[in-house]
């Protein structure tokens, strides 16, 4: 904005402030404002509008969230005319209240679905949550003391209500996010439907053979005595363990075999001692060498002995030994030479052999592994496949058995019972070396402390035979960003079993009954119908602990001669949410694909509910259960640190929106607010939050409320009537009608590609670059001056409307309330103009007209845009010599080749000509021709002249000009303006002091006539 305009302002409006140059922010007034001792004051039409600048948002958004939500999704499923578009939501547990990463996910998930809304499809959102598990029976349990002494069906009672409770809280919450959905009927993994089509895919994957029991090593939690599958793990990067050799004694026979005389030990190397009392063998590898070798102490303790070690390994043990200590290789062999040799286990003192396994490396360790295939799967499938006794002497509570020495029963393998292995070792003078380390370990993520891999009889859904038809039907959907479909295939073909039983109560049970004789587990289709059948009509999985195991069990095993008990697992709650999509079977228009557009989720769950929900799709339907994979980062701080309690930086929602207890230090935001935030970014990366954010998204919201709040001011009074014809519009109004045009393409594409981020970056660019630098300032002569009927008013008025309709669709799906709030504004001139929608929802979100797409025009507007450069610097340079103080009291001469394209372009927007021949053709002496670079450069005259006619006073600059294809010389020269300063429209265009100009009288007049 000028400094005429802004003293304009400052003098004939008492109430109006001044602005600075180019800025949109301008407080806009009543016409009816009292006026100044100008008399031509009232003749200005100021914008004119009640739309506030400063949001109050905590109060105002409330006035428009049920419009916007419950009264939208009604409304669009029933009227919109387009496909349905179904975005399925993955389950939050229902165990707490919400944070500032379920508000990121739940309003990502919004934007997407108003969106799709806009673009008149009927949009399925139906919440869903996830009420069963470990993390529920926790919370519902944690204030009771005597926990052990509940039975399973008080203990789910408990988990039910405490569940229930969370889901209401959460609910009232997401409905405070303005999230629309279907609210009042969310899907509930606790519901008994839900829970009855869970075990129907269940059932069908056990007919197809996927499911199995076997007895083998599972990641285990004592802290929550249950069996865990991996996506149940996080890793400690500062975890604790202690790393032992121990000596394990080869048998005299076996000593003889080597052609050893005395004692010999071949050397392990394990960084789990707790696992020692159920090692069953040493693996070495068939083509590594292997050292006999002889070791004498002479300094600390003198002694004596042989080793059987990795030749590569020598090197790093002898740096263990005693100061002093010499090492002497006797012999060397290869490993498929040790085949078969005997050696006393160290803590059972059990003969155990060694054996020939692949695995084994000599990168680390002694090169002889301690097997205990009872504790970790490598070891597992090592002792199936060497006939090995899958032992595991380790209880639910991670504390040894009765089977291990009576020094360590009862003592928890993962503390006391670790170090007393230890101590075991070194009285039997087995232990060579022993060091502390700090690594990455697995821990529970529910309970925070460590876990173990122990063997034990648990359900298995087989992942080997699925991961190929998985991975192949992820060739078919889209996944944002693409990173994550390596991420997401990379763990899928890494496993290839699924543990999915629990030893909990409060979860969805798994239907099998075992024979009371022999343990035999009984589970067929026939049995788990019947058990389907029980759950539907006895309100839920609740009747698998009250029913008797006579009336669960199908008829024809009633009979048969067996007495049966029932199962206590309950599935793995990944099982129960990745059986979500079942939900969608009767909702989609769709049978035979995907049944769901699009999943979104956080990265996590890669690991989780997207490759739970594609692998019970592929065993039961052959494909993936969406045709879109949306993963969001994770929510930091403002300084890029993970949220977490026990640094304090976590944030609650309500209180960035509703403001905390002292308002100066955290104000009210409101919900859009966050909203822009979260569309802001760009959201498959970690996001900050944080008060430093929300300041400077504060005042960009300000920004875009300043923008809207202009043209509702400028559109006042603007009526149906009042609309320009597009053909008819002067130049300006349908260049800018180009850039909305193309700005709206941009913000398109992003939103298509789920790039809402690049959406707001094409908004603000348009905001800044060509309404508020650009459009707007040229636009304030006509609309504050000209006459309310005047075509070039009507023309800008228009071209204003397109742009305010357009700009508050695009920003509609992120700030909903804003958008609504505008739409009320507005409601009197869109609604003449036909856009009679209540909400702003129920409007097109594209609003634009293909015939503006004019590039030959865009053409010329980018050349004059070059020239409005060039003149604003030698303006700046009349400023800047105190020649002038506006830009209005310059007058501007051009001078370029009137030969060139871009002289031909300036002629005919110029203001004035001078006399000039081009070719035999002789052009008038000060012959108006247009008025449009005159407002281009905001000054009050423009001539144009040829390039070798520069005026030889005033203030120059120059430039080379590249336009139509051609490089042009271009020439400005400011000087003060001849005329005089019209008092009404401050332009010097006035013959006389303090008379009006030419177009000032003309409306004065008409005014006076009325």
């Amino acid at each position: 904005m000028n400094q005429s305009f802004a003293a304009l302002r400052r003098g004939s409006v008492q109430q109006i402030k001044a602005a600075q140059a180019g800025s949109t922010s301008m407080r806009i007034m009543s016409f009816a404002s009292k006026a100044n001792s100008n008399p031509y004051s009232h003749t200005v039409k100021l914008p004119k509008t009640d739309f506030p600048l400063r949001a109050n948002a905590a109060v105002r958004e409330k006035q428009f969230r049920e419009r916007c939500t419950d009264k939208l999704y009604e409304w669009q499923l029933k009227n919109n005319p387009g496909p349905q578009f179904i975005l399925h939501d993955g389950p939050p547990y229902a165990n707490g209240d919400l944070h500032i990463g379920h508000f990121m996910n739940k309003v990502l998930k919004d934007i997407i679905n108003r969106y799709q809304v806009m673009q008149g499809k009927r949009v399925v959102y139906r919440p869903g949550f996830d009420g069963h598990g470990l993390p529920i029976e926790q919370k519902a349990l944690e204030s009771l003391k005597d926990q052990d002494s509940l039975d399973p069906m008080e203990i789910r009672k408990l988990a039910r209500k405490f569940a229930l409770k969370a889901v209401a809280r959460q609910t009232k919450s997401f409905k405070d996010y303005a999230i629309m959905g279907e609210w009042t009927r969310p899907y509930l993994t606790l519901d008994p439907e839900y829970e009855a089509n869970q075990l129907q895919i269940f059932k069908t994957m056990v007919s197809k053979g996927y499911i199995y029991r076997q007895n083998k090593p599972v990641y285990w939690s004592p802290s929550s005595r249950t069996a865990l599958a991996e996506a149940e793990l996080e890793y400690n990067e500062e975890h604790t363990s202690t790393s032992v050799y121990v000596k394990m004694a080869l048998t005299a026979d076996s000593v003889a075999r080597l052609g050893a005389i005395g004692n010999v030990s071949a050397l392990i190397w394990t960084t789990t001692p707790w696992t020692l009392p159920a090692n069953k063998a040493i693996a070495v590898h068939p083509d590594l060498q292997y050292a006999l070798v002889k070791v004498t102490q002479v300094l600390e303790s003198k002694a004596e002995y042989q080793l059987l070690v990795g030749t590569d390994r020598l090197e790093a043990i002898t740096a263990l030994l005693p100061e002093g200590s010499s090492v002497q290789i006797l012999n060397t062999f290869s490993g498929d030479k040790l085949e078969g040799l005997g050696y006393t286990s160290a803590i059972s003192g059990e003969e155990c052999r060694i054996l020939l396994a692949n695995y084994v490396t000599g990168d680390s360790g002694t090169g002889l592994v301690h097997s205990a295939p009872g504790h970790g799967q490598e070891d597992y499938e090592f002792g199936l496949a060497n006939g090995i006794d899958i032992y595991s002497p380790v209880d639910d509570y991670g504390r040894f058995t009765s089977d291990v020495r009576d020094e360590l029963v009862g003592k928890e393998v993962l503390g006391e019972g670790a170090r007393a292995v230890v101590k075991l070792l070194e009285d039997k003078q087995l232990l060579l070396h022993q060091h502390k380390f700090t690594h990455s370990y697995p821990y529970d993520w529910r309970t925070k402390l460590p876990i173990i891999q122990r063997a034990t009889p648990q359900w298995f859904a087989n992942v080997g035979s699925l991961k190929e038809s998985a991975r192949r039907s992820l060739q078919d959907v889209m996944i944002v960003p693409e990173a994550g479909r390596r991420r997401l295939e990379s763990f899928v073909m890494g496993r290839s079993e699924w543990c999915i039983s629990r030893q909990r109560v409060w979860g969805v049970p798994i239907p099998v009954f075992y024979n009371a004789t022999s343990g035999e587990p009984l589970m067929t289709t026939e049995s788990i119908e019947h058990v389907i059948e029980k759950i539907r009509t006895n309100g839920g999985s609740d009747a698998w602990w009250t029913l008797p195991v006579e009336e669960l069990l199908a008829p024809k095993y009633r009979a048969d001669g067996n007495t049966y008990v029932k199962g206590t697992d309950t599935m793995d709650v990944w099982f129960d949410s990745g059986s979500s999509w079942k939900t969608l079977e009767d909702i989609a228009d769709s049978k035979d694909g995907a049944y769901a557009d699009v999943y979104l989720e956080g990265s996590d769950q890669h690991r989780g509910w997207f490759q739970s929900s594609l692998l019970t799709s592929n065993a039961v339907r052959g494909l993936a259960p969406y045709k879109v994979l949306l993963t969001h980062g994770f929510t930091l701080d403002e300084h890029r640190r993970k949220m977490s309690k026990s640094i304090g930086n976590t944030l609650v929602p309500s209180t960035v929106i509703e403001g905390g207890k002292d308002k100066k230090k955290e104000p009210a935001y409101g919900v859009d607010l966050l909203r822009l935030v979260v569309g802001s970014t760009d959201y498959t990366h970690d996001v900050s939050f944080g008060p430093p954010v929300f300041a400077q998204f504060s005042d960009t919201l300000r920004k875009i409320r300043s923008t809207m709040r202009f043209m509702l001011g400028t559109l006042d009074g603007f009526t149906a009537n009042m609309a320009v014809p597009y053909e008819q519009m002067s130049s300006i109004d349908r260049y800018i009608l180009h850039e909305l045009y193309h700005f709206k393409q941009k913000a398109r594409a992003a939103f298509d590609k789920y790039e809402f981020f690049r959406a707001m970056q094409a908004t603000n660019n348009f905001t800044n670059s060509e309404l508020s630098a650009f459009y707007f300032d040229i636009s304030k002569d006509c609309l504050y001056v000209d006459g309310q009927h005047d075509m070039q008013r009507r023309s800008t008025q228009t071209a204003l409307f397109h742009i305010l309709l357009n700009y508050t669709t695009t920003l509609a799906p992120i700030t909903c309330h804003l958008a609504e709030e505008v739409w009320e504004f507005f409601s009197t001139t869109r609604r003449e103009l036909g856009k009679t929608g209540d909400s702003v929802f129920q409007e097109a979100w594209d609003q634009t007209q293909s015939k503006w797409n004019d590039p030959e025009l865009a053409e010329e507007w980018a050349a004059l845009r070059k020239i409005r450069s060039v003149a604003n610097r030698a303006i700046e340079a009349s400023r800047a010599a105190r020649q002038i103080g506006s830009s209005l009291e310059s007058e501007l001469t051009i001078a370029v080749a009137f030969g060139s394209r871009l002289g031909k372009l300036l002629n005919k927007h110029a203001t004035t000509q001078r006399q000039i021949v081009i070719k035999g053709s002789r052009f008038l002496t000060k012959k108006s021709v247009g008025n449009e670079l005159r407002k281009v450069c905001i000054t009050s005259q423009v001539t144009v002249c040829d390039a070798d006619e520069v005026p030889s006073d005033g203030f120059k600059c120059e430039d080379f000009i590249t336009a139509f294809g051609e490089t042009t010389h271009v020439q400005a020269v400011s000087c003060r303006s001849s005329l005089y300063k019209c008092p009404r429209c401050w332009n010097f265009h006035s013959t006389q002091q303090d008379t009006l100009c030419c177009r000032c009288r003309n409306v004065v007049n008409h005014l006076e006539a009325q």
